[in-house]
């Protein structure tokens, strides 16, 4: 990508990424067991970081910052999600994939894909031999990635606060952040990471611009895929006849963070023009209720 450096580093970053995601799928396959799935994906992206910093070995402010970024992101989340899934149990998103091999490999594989290529904007940052002096990007990129990382880390654990408390058995989470978006998790995730892309643009040149993939495909992941419409499904079916779970659907931000008097009273076409509230979102309701 623009150096033969560059295609070295991501040749070097799949094979990583496919070697270290076979091996987890291994142990998934053979004894069932699913609860390293999210720490298998997240801990990958902290193997890349430190593989690409060293093996460059340059050491350069913004090569060392970025790194970090990615590693503090990646250990808290790997650590998190799997004190979770041994507190919780089994991971639901397997129960269909457990007895076969064929989707569960399709899932494995994606995850591969989805970590070699968010982690694009540190990989070709970290092999280039540019160091141009900090700029007004490398603030606002490290200012981006701290509120996403903050927003993140704060809906993990007032979900599984609440999640943990017994008199809420059966609800869905609305306290803290969540009161101001249905999935502020996620909206932290994609912030962050489009934080780490703005932070790596003093260094790329011509086609290592094509690193923008990195979190295009994650907010599209998220947006329309394996993210908010899966959880969206999954609580329409639980609550979808809770007049109350209903409202807060229609007052409540799916992404951005945003007070649920205002949101509640923007017109429909406003919502899924500029905020994200698409239709697929709501298919668990029935047409009646919504």
């Amino acid at each position: 990508m623009g150096t033969v450096i560059d295609s070295h580093f991501l040749a070097l970053t799949a094979i990583v990424t496919v070697a270290y995601q076979l091996f987890f799928f291994v142990i998934t396959a053979l004894l069932k067991f699913d609860k390293v799935t999210d720490f298998a994906g997240s801990t990958n992206f902290v193997i890349l970081a430190i593989l690409t910093l060293v093996v460059k070995g340059s050491w350069h402010f913004r090569q060392v910052i970025l790194s970090l970024l990615v590693i503090m992101w990646g250990l808290r989340l790997g650590i998190f999600l799997l004190m979770r899934i041994l507190q919780w149990g089994e991971d639901r998103r397997f129960d269909e994939m457990r007895e076969n091999l064929a989707k569960l490999a399709v899932f494995w594989i994606f995850q591969a894909v989805w970590v070699w290529t968010v982690s694009l904007p540190v990989t070709v940052v970290n092999a280039s031999s540019r160091n141009p002096s900090l700029e007004a990007a490398d603030i606002i990129g490290w200012i981006i990635w701290s509120i996403g990382i903050s927003i993140e880390a704060t809906a993990d654990q007032q979900k599984l606060t609440f999640k943990n408390s017994p008199e809420n058995r059966g609800k869905w989470c609305d306290v803290g952040v969540w009161k101001y978006s249905r999935h502020p998790n996620y909206f932290g995730e994609i912030f962050l990471w489009w934080g780490i892309f703005v932070a790596a643009t003093p260094v790329l040149k011509n086609a290592e611009w094509l690193v923008i993939l990195g979190p295009i495909f994650l907010t599209l992941l998220l947006l329309f895929v394996s993210g908010i419409p899966l959880l969206e499904e999954s609580a329409d079916k639980k609550y979808g006849n809770v007049p109350a779970y209903r409202h807060y659907k229609r007052t409540t931000s799916p992404l951005i963070l945003l007070p649920p008097a205002l949101y509640g009273s923007i017109p429909q076409w406003l919502k899924t023009t500029f905020l994200f509230e698409f239709p697929l979102y709501s298919r668990g309701l029935p047409q009646e209720t919504w």
